[in-house]
């Protein structure tokens, strides 16, 4: 499990406290954003995407004092996270533990709050013109708003690569597969899936639809938790080990969050 950065559980705490000090009875991502903006990692990436920091303060500040006054509470209770505030938090560090790296810092953070789409904190991010791609574009390669390139170095914590300029830490390019999603095959090679228990005919019944010469797109339904990755993961194990047909044995297979 990666580790926090100690600048963002700084970071994290002190969303907590801009809550606690307005009296607030839950910790939003309105007051998560307005610890970013002081964050290192973060302010690094938002100020190389063209956000005005003080304008930002600012905007957030006036939000969190003037919209949240049904939050306000006259006990003296810890502020609790919102399901908001947790998933952002939880996408971020699932992100820099599938990129294989081992810490999580604002930067991550900040990516990871852009999947929370309807709320007010990616709604003043995008006021001042910053959008995700932004974000991974300055992350990822240096490249500022624009397209332009930075002389400085991205900030620690890149969740889709591991070095500046876009590569790798053997000096390849990352291709945008290798930044937006996540080999399935390379995991299970890693030996970070788990034997598949009690799924063996829709695995089988999987394999049968891919060998097909037509219609050969199999399609998961169910609700979340239910073991829809799970199966694709025991399919990439299965291939990794050589238990599927010829045709089958080059295969990889490729896992895209299309929330992130």
């Amino acid at each position: 499990m990666p580790s926090f950065a100690q600048n963002l559980e700084k970071t994290l705490h002190n969303a907590l406290q801009n809550a606690s000090d307005r009296r607030h009875e839950y910790a939003t991502l309105e007051h998560l954003l307005l610890a970013l903006i002081e964050d290192p990692d973060g302010a690094e990436v938002m100020t190389a995407c063209g956000v005005d920091l003080g304008e930002l303060t600012e905007v957030v500040k006036q939000y969190l004092d003037q919209e949240y006054q049904s939050l306000k509470t006259e006990d003296d209770a810890d502020p609790q996270p919102t399901a908001g505030f947790q998933r952002v938090i939880q996408r971020a560090i699932l992100h820099v533990q599938s990129s294989g790296k081992d810490t999580v810092t604002g930067a991550n953070v900040l990516v990871a709050l852009f999947s929370e789409r309807d709320s007010y904190a990616v709604y003043f991010l995008q006021q001042q013109d910053m959008s995700r791609l932004d974000a991974v574009s300055f992350i990822s390669h240096g490249i500022g708003k624009g397209g332009k390139q930075l002389e400085s170095k991205p900030p620690q914590g890149a969740e889709e690569a591991q070095a500046s300029e876009g590569e790798k830490s053997d000096g390849k390019k990352e291709t945008a597969l290798d930044q937006f999603t996540v080999n399935l095959n390379a995991k299970a090679e890693a030996g970070k899936v788990d034997p598949l228990i009690g799924r063996g005919p829709e695995v089988d019944r999987t394999v049968q639809i891919l060998c097909r010469r037509s219609k050969n797109n199999p399609l998961y339904v169910g609700d979340p938790g239910v073991g829809k990755t799970a199966i694709a993961e025991g399919l990439a194990r299965k291939i990794v080990e050589g238990e599927v047909p010829e045709v089958l044995k080059e295969a990889v297979i490729y896992s895209l969050d299309m929330g992130a």
